[in-house]
């Protein structure tokens, strides 16, 4: 039975409410993303008393299987989390939501029965497309065609949307003949995290940052989104997509926007959309006249990472590629706040840590009245996504003890388990109750994703242009050196390099 606390009490405040029972169908329902992310999600939301008995969440694939069958797969991929968290009662019930349906997108076997199912009770259904891209539109029609849109439907497309600009258009265009534009919600899981999140708050819920937010006081921006993994079963699908469209056009630019956008005018979703699409579209063009000095891209060859021997990506693959496994590049805002402030953007698979943070290096003090002291290390504010969400600030400090004004560059530390205890919520569980509610705050709008591919796009075209091979880099390290002397010929540093 649903463990239900008393909404807007202490332990169950407004904004974890119970939700109305709802509908939940995850086409590709027994694939990776449903095993690892989204059911894992979905059980800790209805540990908490947010979902409901009366729920009905629906794995579809086309395989064969029974509901109890479906049901054995998803509790071996939840039972040793939730043996760790003292919740085996909690997972019994939460699999008795469980149902499983064998549907094929390419035909119309079992789905006059699966709408009828669907249709016997008027409520929120979400449809989940965790399949590849290129289904999106056959998915949509599918819906379409067995009348089970209306207007308490909504659509989670995961990325990417497309490979470029044509492509997504492509998408979008399919998607919105059937769907308004209001019950698409196209996921960045990125924009859940606590982190993420957190940016919006220091900046609009603190004076000392606002008023600091800008070219007069800040030097420049990283934005990093490293991985020790390589593309293991992704390889097929990564080898048509690279870094660039992989993380940079989704992840890096989002979280860009984040860190750069206007205040909007309320919290409202358009309001805070509208403010990253000004972003997007102030980002100085990189094309093939100036590529070369503001991007570089790598790919792995053979080394170590996490203590062991790992193959080159061409020998993960199975043959040669011209795929970039890492990028680096210099982007610019072209706005009155930003003028002359660059901002550093990198990720890699096959790098030394696994971590993703953005770093604001804010500029030096204009004079020192330290004497001896050779150089004051620049404050720095670091915002930790993952793996430990946190948020530091650097500081010069005097060392504790006589002998002298000696300073020291130290952190100031704000760690999210440390500081509110408990477990964290993973960016999935905000994410999929968003959805439910029709909240699109944090996902992305159309116009947004068309922007991003436009800018992405010419740096493509630049690349085949100039024939510009990925730049090698053993696995385990930061990347090509070119990644290093893109920042260094600035005056800068990388920030695992900095003081």
């Amino acid at each position: 039975m649903t463990p239900v606390v008393p909404a807007g009490s202490a332990a169950h405040p407004a904004h974890l409410a119970p939700l109305p029972a709802f509908d939940l169908v995850i086409f590709g329902g027994s694939g990776d993303l449903a095993m690892r992310k989204l059911l894992p999600a979905l059980f800790h939301r209805y540990r908490d008393g947010q979902i409901v008995d009366g729920t009905r969440i629906v794995g579809i694939a086309r395989d064969t299987r029974s509901d109890e069958e479906y049901r054995e797969q998803v509790r071996a991929a939840l039972a040793a989390s939730a043996e760790k968290e003292g919740a085996g009662a909690a997972l019994a019930d939460f699999l008795k939501l469980l149902h499983f349906r064998r549907l094929d997108l390419a035909n119309d076997a079992g789905w006059e029965e699966f709408a009828n199912e669907m249709r016997r009770e008027q409520r929120v259904c979400v449809f989940y497309l965790a399949v590849a891209p290129q289904l999106f539109a056959v998915a949509a029609e599918k819906l379409h065609a067995w009348n089970l849109i209306d207007n308490d439907t909504r659509v989670v497309v995961e990325k990417p949307i497309g490979t470029d600009r044509t492509s997504a258009d492509a998408i979008n265009d399919a998607l919105g003949h059937v769907f308004a534009e209001r019950q698409i919600f196209r996921i960045d899981h990125y924009l859940g995290k606590e982190t993420v999140q957190n940016l919006t708050a220091l900046r609009f819920g603190n004076a000392l940052f606002e008023p600091l937010w800008r070219a007069e006081h800040i030097d420049h921006v990283q934005i990093t989104v490293a991985e020790t993994v390589g593309v293991e079963g992704r390889a097929p699908y990564y080898d048509r997509s690279g870094a660039l469209r992989d993380m940079v056009q989704n992840h890096l630019l989002q979280l860009l926007c984040l860190v750069a956008m206007e205040p909007p005018t309320s919290l409202d979703a358009d309001a805070i959309r509208d403010e990253k699409l000004k972003v997007l579209r102030a980002l100085r063009p990189i094309d093939a006249g100036n590529a070369a000095q503001l991007v570089v891209r790598g790919q792995y060859r053979n080394g170590a990472a996490e203590g062991r021997a790992v193959p080159a990506y061409a020998e993960e693959l199975g043959h040669a590629s011209n795929t970039e496994t890492f990028v680096a590049l210099k982007a610019e805002v072209r706005s009155w706040r930003w003028a002359g402030v660059p901002f550093y953007l990198r990720t890699g698979k096959r790098l030394p840590n696994r971590e993703s943070e953005i770093v604001v290096t804010f500029r030096q003090v204009p004079h020192s009245i330290f004497e001896g002291v050779s150089e004051l290390a620049p404050n720095r504010l670091v915002l930790r996504l993952q793996p430990d969400e946190s948020v530091t600030m650097w500081l010069m400090n005097k060392v504790p003890g006589p002998g002298g004004l000696r300073l020291r560059h130290v952190p100031m530390d704000l760690s999210f388990a440390e500081a509110f205890g408990g477990r964290q919520a993973d960016a999935y569980e905000r994410l999929l109750m968003d959805v439910v509610r029709g909240n699109p705050m944090l996902f992305m709008r159309r116009d947004e994703v068309e922007a991003a591919w436009k800018w992405i796009d010419p740096i493509r075209a630049a690349w085949e242009a100039n024939n510009d091979a990925p730049k090698p880099y053993t696995a385990g390290t930061w990347g090509p050196s070119a990644a290093v002397a893109l920042i260094e010929r600035d005056g800068r540093t990388w920030h695992e390099d900095a003081p």
